[in-house]
């Protein structure tokens, strides 16, 4: 694949995630600029391709609920809540900074 096809971004896990990201709390990613179906990439496309390949835990279900980040997670990106973006719909532009924040806790 070359560079044309791939976006640079940065992607950080906290408040545990990165527990399901081999202890790995930021990665420099070159995304994919179109998804599978040939689609510009997406958030919706970003978090399957972190199940598919970077991913290293077996629990996909505590990252995802229902083909989307599972409740309890704030997705921050460019430091504004997703749902300000378009959600799982945002389309991933160069040098975009995506956060995936585990809110969930004991108590």
């Amino acid at each position: 694949m070359s560079d044309d096809a791939t976006i640079p971004i940065t992607i950080e896990f906290s408040g545990g995630l990165e527990i399901l990201f081999a202890n790995q709390k930021k990665y420099n990613l070159s995304l994919p600029t179109k998804d599978e179906s040939g689609e510009p990439a997406t958030v919706a496309f970003l978090v399957r391709y972190l199940c598919d390949h970077i991913m290293k835990d077996p629990r996909k279900e505590l990252f995802v609920l229902d083909d989307t980040v599972r409740p309890g997670i704030l997705v921050l990106i460019n430091e504004a809540d997703w749902e300000l973006e378009g959600e799982d719909k945002y389309q991933v532009q160069k040098d975009d900074h995506i956060m995936f924040v585990s809110t969930l806790h004991g108590g």
